[in-house]
Parts: structure tokens; C-alpha cells; sequence
């Protein structure tokens, strides 16, 4: 009877778990509101908004009619998207896109640094009239707002490259987490995020130091951190006016960055250099890599024919569609020199030069490939995604970086011994050969690429995990105030204890003063008594 009774006991009381556990996973389903950036950060969104749908959340993405990068064919078929129209097509975003490539990759070549931050303002003050368009055809369509006002939704995901995610969250009341890991001028990160960067050690944005910088190289990182402020101010300076019109409450662009819950940022300690982080930066980086599925069919027999040799895989990335005959005509002799086969990403028209062992794709499976055992090497402009997917299968690369934030991304590959890094507008046929020989027959490329990936997969959590973990978590908790630092509530200037140092040197110049003052008046007087006395 007492056997009967527990059992029924446990019964009971498994039955009563299982209901809570139901409960709970009711509550924690949320409706998460997305506002995406074009290109490779869309890409990374993308496997966010799979996941969260996967685990039964209602996922919201606001795209403009104008977006060549959204499609919503391409996502989960539970991903509901809200499509407003905007006054121009995707050809204006394309072009827009390549201008700013080409200021990257043929112009800052004949530019000194001061020069090339002037331009790419030039380029970046388009960017702002592109993100006004969008800001207004969302804020200040009230149908819209009224519409998503109704969805209650729980947290939205931005990334800071596209403005006003920020300000539509704030709108509608409700938290906001970024993802990022490059945006057009660094300082979003240091002054908006308020997060630490010692210059004598952590390397500004595009400066391409490593942590261990020379004496000529700290003063140019300063000057790095001093222009990139410069820039900051006269491309998004002119936000601040935007802002608290909208709010309606005097206020500044990165005050209300500044009010993120959480920063996503997509890289790891595989990749960064060592450098203060706040408890609300959190690294997500490889988020999007996976084990390597088979390639198709005809795609695997071209990679088995390579025997023994292997294969190399060729991307400069989704943006890039094609090169100059020249620049194609190159790097095709170079390919056809190589012992390996040679699977390139492009689209462009075919080079004369091209070798038998060289295939053009104008889509490929790089994760699948980069995972192959018969994979050498990887030839990239090092956009952060295929350098997570080369770490995660521990591939070593040759680095043809173009624009943005990829020559910053090679140098830190290259500063861990992973890869070879190239000028794209000097390199030669010979440059790109001895390249990937390099990488190839040098085996401590190999041994940095290995242990890098040791070091990507030895992790608590994995990378997506953690990214969905804590936007669950803002969701849970209504956002993550406790994780914000006090350094928000402050002016620059008690930030920097300019304050502090003021009022100490004014209590030493009062001290010193009046010690000045007690001896000339001890002076005086035992000049006037020394006087007397020899009168």
C-alpha cells in the first residue's frame, strides 16, 4: 500500500512538473520585432530569427520595399514581415552600396588617413540621407506604429549600421539588443556603448594594429581614435537634432544608442585581442557556422578529382558580383599556376586565363566546402562571416581585403599566424601564388588555423545559444538595466574625472599659494626685526 501510495505520489508529482514546464515555455514565447541591416549582417539576423522561431517566438522583421538583401521567401515561413514603402528602388541601395566599396577599395590607396575619412564622410553623409528616408517611412507612419503598437511585442533586434532601430523601440516602449561588429565610425561603440578602450593597447578601427603596438604606432592609434571622433561627429552629429524632435525631449544620437540592453557583438576571443569588455557586451561570434553537409553531387566529383593535391575555395563575398578585366585576368593566371583545384565565387564575365583546374560558381556552399577534408586553403576578403567559417573548420587563408571592416579582420588572422594578407590593387600573379603556397606547405599556418578552432569550439555555450539566451533574457526581465554601467549618467567630463583633477590641482594651487604667501609674510617680518635690531 505504501509502494502504491509514493507511486501515485510521483505520479503526481511528475504530472505537476510537466504542467509547469509547459506553463513556463508558454510565458517565455515572446514577439521580438526585427529591424535588419543589408548584406552580411543580414545574413547573421537571419539564423537569429530561425532560431527564435524554433523556439516558438513570434518574429516581426520591419523591411523597406527597397531592400535587395530581405527577402521573405528565404526565411522561415512563421517570419511575418511589415513592408513599408520607401521614395526609391533597390538600385538606389546598390548603388549606394558600391559607392561605398569603391571609396574602399580604388580610391583609399591615394588617400592619406585625414583625406580618407573626409571622403568616405562625403560617401557616409548619402548613408544618412538613405537611413532619414527609412527612419521617417517608418516613425512617421502612424498606421504602421498604430500597427505595431497592437503586436506587443517584448524586445527588438537592431544592428546600429541601419539608424533608428533605436528610436522605433523607444516608440513603442519597449527594449532594444544590438548585433554588430563593425559599424562606419567605432566610436558608437566606445561613446555610445561605453566601452573601455585603452589606446595604448586596444587598436583603433581600420588602424590594422595588434595589441602590441611601437611607440610610432601608439601615437598613430591616438591620432586613429582622435579622427575616427572627428568623422563620428560630422556624420551622425546631425542626428542629434532628429532625435529629440522624435522623442520629444532634448536628447542625442548616442545617448539613445547608449540605452541598448544588450550589444551583440559577433566575434570571439579567437579573433579579438584581449581588452575590456562591459558586462552588457557579449561575443557571439560564428554564430552562423555549422558541421559541413555533403556538397552536391557534381560539385563533390570536380573535389575528388583533385587527389591528393586538395582544393582551394575563392570568395570575395555576396557584394562582390565582379571584377575589372585586368584585376580578373590576374587572379585567374594565378589560380590556373596552382597544383590544387581552384573553386571560385563569381559571377563576373569569365577571364581568358581561366585554368582546367579552376570552376566558377555563381553560388556556393562555403561552409560545406571550408568543412571538406580535401580543403587547403581559402582565398577571402575577409568579411567576418567566412573567418568564423575558416575557424570553425580550421582552415588556413590568403586575405584579399577590399572594404569596411575586412583589412582590419585579415590583420588580426595574420597577427594570429593564420593567414597571408595581400594588397588587392598591388598585388601581382606571383603574389597570389607565392600566397597560397605559403599557406599550404607552411604547416604553422595549418597548426594557428587548428588551434584557433580549438579554442572556437571550447566554449560553454554555443555562439547562437548565447546570442538567443540573452535576448530571451531582455525579454524575461524587461530589459537588462542592472548589466548597464553608471558611466551613461555621466557628462565627458566627470566620465574622465576632469572634475576630480580640477578640483585637486585647485586645492594644490590654494595650498601652495598659501604657503607662498606664510613665507613671504615669515620674511618680511624677520627682515623688519633683523632691521631693528641692527638699527
Amino acid at each position: 500500500m505504501a509502494c502504491m501510495t509514493d507511486a501515485i505520489g510521483l505520479k503526481k508529482h511528475s504530472q505537476l512538473i510537466l504542467l509547469q514546464m509547459m506553463l513556463a515555455s508558454a510565458v517565455l514565447c515572446g514577439n521580438v520585432l526585427i529591424w535588419p541591416t543589408e548584406g552580411s549582417h543580414w545574413l547573421n539576423v537571419k539564423v537569429i530569427i530561425q532560431e527564435l522561431v524554433a523556439r516558438d517566438h513570434n518574429v516581426t522583421v520591419v523591411v523597406s520595399s527597397a531592400s535587395p538583401y530581405v527577402n521573405p521567401n528565404h526565411t522561415a515561413s512563421r517570419v511575418k514581415y511589415e513592408i513599408f514603402q520607401v521614395p526609391f528602388g533597390q538600385n538606389h541601395v546598390n548603388n549606394l552600396i558600391e559607392d561605398i566599396m569603391r571609396v574602399w577599395m580604388y580610391e583609399k590607396q591615394y588617400l592619406n588617413t585625414w583625406q580618407f575619412y573626409k571622403r568616405f564622410s562625403e560617401v557616409a553623409l548619402r548613408l544618412n540621407d538613405y537611413n532619414r528616408h527609412l527612419c521617417n517611412a517608418v516613425l512617421k507612419n502612424s498606421d504602421l506604429m498604430r500597427k505595431l503598437h497592437r503586436n506587443k511585442f517584448d524586445v527588438l533586434l537592431s544592428d546600429p549600421v541601419n539608424i533608428c532601430g533605436d528610436l522605433v523601440a523607444l516608440k513603442l516602449g519597449i527594449p532594444f539588443v544590438y548585433s554588430l561588429r563593425f559599424t562606419p565610425a567605432s566610436t558608437v561603440e566606445r561613446h555610445c556603448g561605453k566601452i573601455p578602450t585603452p589606446p595604448s593597447y586596444v587598436p583603433a578601427t581600420l588602424s590594422e594594429f595588434s595589441d602590441t603596438m611601437s611607440l610610432t604606432q601608439r601615437l598613430e592609434n591616438i591620432l586613429s581614435y582622435i579622427v575616427q571622433d572627428a568623422a563620428f561627429q560630422s556624420i551622425w552629429g546631425e542626428w542629434d537634432t532628429y532625435y529629440s524632435n522624435v522623442l520629444g525631449k532634448p536628447t542625442t544620437f548616442c545617448e539613445t544608442m547608449g540605452k541598448a540592453e544588450i550589444w551583440l557583438i559577433r566575434t570571439y576571443w579567437d579573433f579579438e585581442y584581449p581588452r575590456p569588455l562591459l558586462p552588457n557586451f557579449e561575443f557571439v561570434g560564428g554564430l552562423h557556422c555549422q558541421p559541413a553537409r555533403p556538397l552536391p553531387e557534381e560539385m563533390e566529383n570536380f573535389v575528388q578529382s583533385s587527389g591528393d593535391h586538395g582544393i582551394v575555395v575563392f570568395s570575395l563575398g555576396s557584394m562582390v558580383k565582379n571584377l575589372t578585366d585586368e584585376k580578373s585576368t590576374m587572379i585567374a593566371a594565378a589560380l590556373s599556376q596552382l597544383p590544387q583545384k581552384v573553386l571560385w565565387r563569381y559571377s563576373g564575365k569569365k577571364p581568358d586565363t581561366l585554368g582546367p583546374n579552376t570552376k566558377l560558381y555563381d553560388w556556393m556552399p562555403q561552409n560545406d566546402l571550408l568543412g571538406h577534408p580535401k580543403t587547403k586553403a581559402f582565398i577571402s576578403h575577409g568579411g567576418t562571416n567566412g573567418i568564423y567559417e575558416a575557424i570553425y573548420h580550421g582552415v588556413p587563408m590568403v586575405g584579399i581585403p577590399l572594404f569596411a571592416d575586412q583589412p582590419d579582420n585579415m590583420a588580426h588572422m595574420k597577427s594570429k599566424g593564420m593567414a597571408v594578407v595581400l594588397d588587392f590593387n598591388t598585388m601581382t600573379t606571383q603574389d597570389l601564388v607565392d600566397a597560397v603556397n605559403t599557406v599550404i606547405v607552411n604547416s604553422t599556418y595549418k597548426d594557428n588555423a587548428l588551434r584557433l578552432s580549438r579554442i572556437h569550439h571550447d566554449q560553454p555555450m554555443k555562439p547562437l545559444d548565447r546570442a538567443v539566451f540573452w535576448i530571451e533574457f531582455v525579454m524575461r526581465h524587461k530589459g537588462a538595466k542592472h548589466l548597464r554601467p553608471a558611466a551613461h549618467n555621466l557628462t565627458w567630463y566627470q566620465y574622465h574625472c576632469l572634475d576630480v583633477i580640477a578640483f585637486l590641482l585647485a586645492c594644490l594651487v590654494t595650498v601652495v599659494f598659501t604657503i607662498m604667501k606664510c613665507c613671504m609674510f615669515l620674511c618680511r617680518k624677520c627682515g623688519r626685526i633683523a632691521k631693528k635690531k641692527k638699527d
